[in-house]
């Protein structure tokens, strides 16, 4: 299925207006294929629907997941500290626009922003989310060092000087945690890679 295809069933789920949702997909599409989204773009997305549908039945509502997984990086500035915040600011915009329900968008909005940090959370489907955001940490060493140089890219902005040590703060982040993914099902399949392809970037930043 593809990305629009996914997204327009879960608005029909809450509104009949096909234009709506035509310019909501639009919006998201837009943002998504901006030229500077090297690794934030439609393909994240797409990684990121096909891990949370092999744990689909572990999740609790996968319709505020899937608007979630959406929105989650609507507004990606290299140079910004805020964009979860803004993207779940987006995303309430355009879900009330669709008549969820207050809480729905507030339960999305609260999944957005955990994104931002990373937390284990006392929501289950946060956690799902936040696993599913990360697991290319997990994937083979080609598929990391791919990501990584789009990664680089997205940062291009910055000199090495102070791209380095930034990303090794980040990946030491990761390598302190008791575990990188929060939920078993992850951490089963992409823990132990996570942290070779850590370790492998971090030597390799010098």
């Amino acid at each position: 299925m593809s990305l629009k295809e996914r997204f327009s069933q879960n608005c029909i789920l809450f509104t009949k207006d096909q234009n709506l949702i035509e310019n909501l997909w639009s919006e998201i599409e837009k943002n998504y294929s901006e030229k500077d989204r090297h690794y934030h773009n439609l393909e994240h997305l797409e990684n990121m629907f096909s891990e949370l549908d092999s744990v689909k039945d572990k999740i609790s509502n996968f319709e505020n997941i899937s608007f979630s997984v959406f929105y989650h990086d609507v507004i990606y500035d290299a140079t910004s500290k805020l964009n979860e915040e803004k993207s779940a600011e987006f995303a309430e915009i355009k879900l009330k626009k669709l008549n969820l329900d207050q809480d729905s968008v507030e339960k999305i909005s609260e999944q957005i922003i955990a994104t931002k940090a990373h937390q284990q959370s006392e929501n289950n489907d946060i956690n799902y989310l936040l696993d599913a955001d990360l697991s290319i940490l997990g994937k083979d060493l080609e598929t990391y060092l791919d990501y990584t140089r789009k990664i680089r890219k997205e940062y291009s902005i910055y000199p090495d000087l102070l791209y380095r040590p930034g990303r090794k703060k980040v990946l030491q982040h990761f390598l302190e945690l008791e575990n990188i993914f929060k939920t078993e099902d992850f951490r089963e399949k992409y823990e132990d890679q996570a942290r070779k392809n850590i370790l492998f970037e971090i030597e390799s930043l010098g």
